[in-house]
C-alpha cells in the first residue's frame, strides 16, 4: 500500500497523537512488525477514541460503554440539584434529555447492536436514577435504539447517492430487503445486518 508523502509528513509531526490498532482475528495470530515512521515508532493501543467513540481491537464496545456511562453519572448530580430546588417535572425532563441521555446515546446506532446484556444493562441502570429522580417514566435505551436505526437506516435506504445504498436491496415482492449474509456473529451485530433485520421487522410501514 502506497502512503502520501504528505501524509506521512503530517504524522511524523504529530507522532505523539498518532496510534496504532490492530484487528487481526486469525487463530493463529502473527505479532505485525512496528510501525515506524521517519524512525520513531508509532505507540500500539488496545483502544482509541474516535469521533468520540472508543474503539477496541477486539471491536467490543465494554470499554465506550464504561467512558458513556461515568460520564453520564456524574451529570445525574446536576439533574439531583435540579430537583432539590423544585424544578418542574418538564424542566427536568428537558435537562434529562439535554445533558444526560444525549451522551449515552451518542452515534448509537453504530454500537447499540454490538453490545452485549451486560453493557446494556448499565445504561439502563442510569435510566433508572434518572426516573426516580424525576419521578416519571423515560424511553429506554431500546426504544431510542430502534428509533435512530430505523431513521438513519430508512434515510440511506432512500438515498441512492449514499455509498451504502446498495446494502439495502428490495427483493422482487417489494415488501421487505434482503437478508445479508453473515458469516460471524461479530458482523450479524454491526449496524447495517441489524438495520435490514430492523426494517423488516416493521410492519405496515413505508420505507
Amino acid at each position: 500500500m502506497r502512503i502520501n508523502g504528505n501524509a506521512v509528513t503530517l504524522a511524523s509531526r504529530r507522532l505523539t497523537k498518532t496510534k496504532e490498532m490492530v484487528f487481526d482475528f486469525r487463530r493463529s495470530k502473527d505479532a505485525p512488525r512496528p510501525l515506524c515512521i521517519k524512525g520513531a515508532e508509532v505507540e500500539r493501543v488496545p483502544s482509541f477514541k474516535f469521533l468520540g467513540i472508543y474503539i477496541s481491537e477486539d471491536l467490543s464496545w465494554t470499554i465506550n460503554t464504561t467512558a458513556l456511562v461515568k460520564k453520564a453519572q456524574q451529570r445525574l448530580h446536576f439533574l439531583r440539584v435540579l430537583k432539590w430546588n423544585r424544578l418542574q417535572t418538564n424542566i427536568l425532563v428537558s435537562f434529562y434529555r439535554a445533558v444526560i441521555q444525549s451522551v449515552m446515546t451518542y452515534a448509537i446506532p453504530v454500537w447499540y447492536a454490538g453490545c452485549t446484556v451486560a453493557d446494556k444493562n448499565r445504561y439502563q441502570r442510569v435510566i433508572r436514577a434518572a426516573e426516580k429522580v424525576i419521578g416519571c417514566t423515560l424511553p429506554s435505551l431500546d426504544t431510542i435504539a430502534l428509533q435512530r436505526c430505523l431513521t438513519r437506516a430508512r434515510t440511506i435506504s432512500r438515498d441512492i447517492y449514499h455509498p451504502n445504498h446498495y446494502l439495502f436491496a428490495m427483493l422482487p415482492s417489494g415488501k421487505r430487503f434482503r437478508s445479508l449474509s453473515c458469516r460471524t456473529d461479530r458482523l450479524r451485530k454491526s449496524f447495517f445486518p441489524w438495520a435490514v433485520r430492523t426494517l423488516n421487522g416493521q410492519k405496515n410501514q413505508p420505507y
